[in-house]
C-alpha cells in the first residue's frame, strides 16, 4: 500500500470517528443560540426581579444577556432535591440566575463539567476527615454547599434564598460554589481558573498570592476584612470568597483591594462597582412568600 493510500485511510478513519461528535457540537451550538435569543418570559423576569438582588442591580443590556444564559443553563443542567425538598421552577431560576452572573460578558461553555445541582432544604452534614495532632479522625461537618469535580454541586436552599436577596452581607453560597466550578475547569481547584496566556497567570499569581497571605495574617489576628476570613483556608477558597466580595461589595473591595479588584475585573470582564455607583440605592427587597422551604 502506498503512503498516500495509508494516509487517506487514516484520515478516513479519523473522520468517521470525529463526525458524530462534530454533528453533536453543531446541534448543541444551534440549540444554544435559539435559547439565548428566546430569553425568559415576563413571569420569569418578575421572579428574578423579586428574589435576586444581583439581577436588579445589573444594567439592562446585561440583564438581557443573563436571561439568555439562564435559559441555556436550565436546559442543560438537572436539579435534584435532597432530604425531601421538592424543587420548583422558582428555585431553579434563583439558582441559575446567580450562577450565570459569573458567565456574563465573555466566552463560556456553561460550567462544562457540571451536570446536576443537588439542593438540601438547609445546612446539611457531610463526613470529613480531620487531623488532630498526629491522629486522623472522621467527623461530620455542617455545610452550606460543595462543588465537586464529578459533575455535581450541592447547595442549601435556605441560604441560597436568603443570600439571593441580600447584597449587604458579602456572602453568597451560589457565587461561591460556582466560582469553584470555574476554578475546576482545568483540573483541581487551586485558586487559578483558566486564564488568557502566560502573562495573565504570572500577574494573577503575584496579586492573589499577596492578597491571600495578607488575609491569612488578618485572620490570625482576628482583623475583619471585606473578604471573609474563610478565604484564608487555602487559595481555592480565597478565589471563591473573593468572588463573593467582588459581586456583593464591589465598591469596598475596589477601595481596599484595588489590585485584586482589577484582576477580577479583567477575569470576569465585568465592573460591578460601576453598577453599584450608578444605582445609588439598596438592591434589597422583602423576599416573597412564594419562595419557601
Amino acid at each position: 500500500m502506498k503512503l498516500d493510500d495509508s494516509l487517506g485511510l487514516l484520515f478516513g478513519v479519523i473522520a468517521a470517528f470525529a463526525a458524530p461528535f462534530i454533528l453533536l457540537r453543531i446541534k448543541r451550538n444551534s440549540r444554544r443560540r435559539k435559547l439565548l435569543s428566546a430569553g425568559l418570559s415576563p413571569e420569569e423576569k418578575e421572579i428574578l426581579t423579586r428574589h435576586v438582588s444581583l439581577y436588579r442591580r445589573l444594567p439592562e443590556e446585561l440583564k438581557r444577556e443573563l436571561e439568555g444564559l439562564v435559559r441555556v443553563f436550565l436546559d442543560e443542567k438537572s436539579f435534584e432535591g435532597c432530604d425531601g425538598l421538592a424543587i420548583d421552577e422558582e428555585m431553579k431560576l434563583v439558582i441559575a440566575a446567580q450562577a450565570c452572573v459569573l458567565l456574563l460578558n465573555r466566552k463560556t461553555n456553561y460550567f462544562p463539567k457540571l451536570e446536576t445541582i443537588l439542593v438540601y432544604p438547609s445546612a446539611y452534614f457531610a463526613r470529613a476527615k480531620k487531623k488532630i495532632g498526629s491522629q486522623l479522625i472522621e467527623d461530620e461537618d455542617a455545610r452550606l454547599g460543595e462543588s465537586w469535580n464529578d459533575g455535581s454541586l450541592v447547595l442549601a436552599w435556605e441560604h441560597v434564598k436568603n443570600e439571593a436577596n441580600d447584597l449587604n452581607d458579602g456572602q453568597n453560597v451560589v457565587l461561591h460554589e460556582f466560582a469553584h466550578q470555574l476554578d475546576q475547569e482545568d483540573g483541581g481547584a487551586d485558586g487559578a481558573p483558566p486564564l488568557e496566556g502566560r502573562t495573565s497567570y504570572i500577574k494573577w499569581a503575584r496579586v492573589l498570592r499577596s492578597e491571600y497571605e495578607s488575609l491569612k495574617m488578618k485572620a490570625d489576628m482576628g482583623t475583619r476584612d471585606v473578604i471573609n476570613a474563610y478565604g484564608a483556608t487555602n487559595p481555592a477558597e480565597f478565589f471563591a470568597v473573593a468572588t463573593e466580595a467582588f459581586f456583593e461589595k464591589p465598591l469596598t473591595m475596589k477601595t481596599r483591594h484595588p489590585d485584586l479588584y482589577e484582576e477580577f475585573r479583567e477575569y470576569y470582564a465585568l465592573d460591578p462597582a460601576a453598577w453599584q455607583d450608578a444605582s445609588g440605592v439598596s438592591s434589597n427587597l422583602e423576599i416573597g412568600s412564594s419562595l419557601t422551604i
